[in-house]
């Protein structure tokens, strides 16, 4: 699909949270200061648009928080309760853009774009990749509806489910190790590829009373333990110990571990705690091949298998599943409807006899 504008003006709301594209140098190291408008002060503007500013707060996004996800998800509501805005753009930084896109996708019912963009590099460096990328996301939010949230990066339009940051400090910072790219972006044109695969999106949650990062507020507790050589059950027993309403069990391989957290993971569940089960391997989908502590004897213990998803949207899966107004009985239908999205034909390691997760 090729996607272009007509000549009607465009409003859309910007919410800066901060990140590098916010950051300056700060005698020892860059971190977020500059507001909103500092930022859309570097960008041109694609021609018809007008954007109004809103400041919710200003961090490193290593320092984000479920309270600030929350704050923003609901900022994000406001600002389309107006019928006259035609899309939002989120200015985030990369580390943990991937869990606030992802989350926001998760209630997003809107046919209005919201669109993910950020920085790989400070603000006002002469190679700041910056203003290019808030021109991109403005043009994508002017452009595009029913795509649910978007991420715009470096030219490039990703859904924000599966699309998580692939490179450190490259400009072509995200993409999805598992789906073909969304779309792309440029010389005044959006062309978009294919639709994403989305589940049914999620009522909004409570709101939280603040967005401070002393907020004493409490959401659910959701931790994430990883499996490697000589891993054992301790780190997910502490997670349960310390009030966890769940845990990303995060694989090797397929999806495997071992049979002593394969039986702990059956007793976390059977206390009521969400199990979600993840890989460290960066592409291709959660599937029940091994016994032996693996994925076949995970989710007979009642682990959720994630698909194609990593951890940290995993866990924000599991968060909204806690969110969500259902009851516990139901919680491990909804999370695995989260995870794995709309049912898709079984692949072809399934015909061999293995079970995928979108088949589980």
């Amino acid at each position: 699909m090729q996607w272009t504008r007509d000549d009607r003006p465009r409003r859309i709301t910007l919410i800066s949270t901060g990140g590098t594209i916010a950051s300056r140098w700060q005698g020892t190291g860059y971190a977020a200061d500059a507001s909103g408008d500092d930022v859309l002060a570097t960008s041109a503007l694609p021609e018809g648009v007008v954007v109004e500013v809103v400041d919710l707060f200003n961090v490193n996004s290593s320092r984000m928080t479920s309270v600030r996800q929350l704050t923003l998800l609901h900022a994000v509501h406001a600002a389309l309760a107006d019928p006259g805005v035609d899309g939002v753009v989120v200015t985030h930084g990369t580390d943990t853009l991937e869990e606030s896109a992802f989350f926001l996708d998760l209630h997003h019912s809107d046919p209005r774009p919201v669109v993910f963009t950020g920085a790989q590099r400070p603000l006002g460096t002469g190679d700041g990749d910056g203003p290019g990328n808030v021109y991109d996301a403005l043009q994508v939010a002017a452009s595009v509806r029913d795509l649910g949230v978007l991420v715009v990066f470096d030219g490039r339009v990703h859904a924000a489910r599966g699309t998580v940051k692939t490179q450190t400090l490259a400009a072509d910072a995200f993409a999805d190790p598992s789906e073909s790219v969304l779309g792309k972006v440029g010389f005044g044109s959006v062309h978009i590829r294919r639709s994403p695969d989305r589940p049914t999106p999620l009522p909004l949650p409570k709101a939280t009373a603040t967005a401070s990062a002393d907020a004493t507020e409490e959401l659910p507790r959701v931790d994430v333990v990883m499996h490697h050589s000589d891993g054992d059950p301790l780190f997910l027993n502490t997670s349960v110990a310390a009030g966890a309403g769940g845990v990303v069990l995060v694989g090797t391989g397929a999806g495997n571990a071992t049979p002593e957290i394969s039986a702990a993971v059956g007793a976390a569940v059977a206390d009521g705690i969400l199990v979600a089960l993840s890989t460290r391997v960066p592409a291709g989908p959660i599937a029940e091949l091994y016994t032996g502590g693996g994925a076949v004897d995970l989710v007979a213990a009642g682990a959720v298998p994630a698909g194609t998803l990593r951890a940290g949207q995993a866990r924000m899966a599991v968060l909204a599943t806690l969110l969500a107004d259902v009851s516990a009985e139901r919680r491990p239908a909804l999370l695995h409807s989260l995870l794995n999205g709309p049912v898709r034909p079984e692949p072809a390691l399934a015909a061999s006899g293995a079970r995928s997760s979108s088949a589980s």
